[in-house]
């Protein structure tokens, strides 16, 4: 069960649990519920209990707070500078920024503005999670003016997750996220889910908001069924109706 999250209150836990019960009203057996992120917002949330540690003001200290993982919000850059600052003093080796989906330049002059206010990376080293394909140009400013080290965010966050082995354990996947459309193809949690499903051989299905991808994207990602629900409710309903296909 690896849906992302949907927004606003239906996080990617949530809705994992709620199609989660759905499945098992329907007589299917407690599914292993694997929420998962695009490596933005949510990401903290998703790693935190795979990698063991402690939230903090805004950050979270993993890995024996060897790492520090901070969100980026676009609507509140600065607050991710300063976030950043205050992971760093923390003393870890790496400070990781999730920031995938962010690609505007506005955002990271007034992330760096308050990242230097307030101390800079005393020598940590920065990793920023960004979009699988198009890094955006937050990501790659990072790169260039602060020696950031770019990693796609989701093949990342799969993997620390152990996705691909408990996949292949698995009778059937489930993945989900707000929207499913053309650009499913090109990297987004779905896509990237569905491909790797598809070259192990386990069915893979799909639960959206929104649904606007044609029969023959959908059949390219070899999704067996498409579901959508925009509530715990409907999420749930979704679940009973995707018993019948796993």
């Amino acid at each position: 069960m690896a849906p992302a999250g949907f927004g606003g209150a239906l996080r990617a836990p949530v809705v994992a649990a709620a199609i989660a019960r759905g499945l098992e009203r329907a007589g299917c057996p407690p599914p292993d519920l694997c929420p998962v992120a695009a490596g933005g917002r949510g990401t903290i949330e998703v790693l935190l209990p795979a990698l063991g540690g402690a939230t903090a003001d805004g950050f979270a200290l993993v890995e024996d707070g060897g790492t520090a993982i901070v969100e980026l919000d676009e609507r509140a850059p600065e607050a991710a500078g300063e976030q950043l600052a205050a992971a760093a003093a923390a003393g870890p080796a790496v400070v990781m920024l999730a920031a995938a989906g962010a690609a505007r330049e506005r955002p990271c002059a007034a992330l760096l503005r308050a990242l230097d206010d307030h101390g800079g990376l005393r020598g940590a080293a920065l990793v920023v999670l960004c979009d699988v394909l198009a890094p955006g140009a937050l990501a790659l400013r990072l790169r260039d003016e602060r020696g950031g080290r770019l990693v796609a965010g989701i093949p990342f966050v799969l993997e620390t997750l152990g996705f691909d082995a408990r996949m292949r354990a698995a009778k059937a996947v489930v993945a989900g996220e707000p929207r499913l459309d053309r650009s499913t193809l090109r990297g987004h949690v779905v896509g990237d889910i569905a491909t790797r499903a598809r070259q192990s051989g386990v069915p893979c299905h799909a639960v959206t908001s929104h649904a606007a991808i044609d029969r023959f994207d959908a059949r390219i990602l070899d999704l067996q069924a498409i579901v959508e629900a925009t509530t715990v409710e409907e999420l749930e309903a979704a679940g009973e109706a995707l018993a019948g296909y796993v």
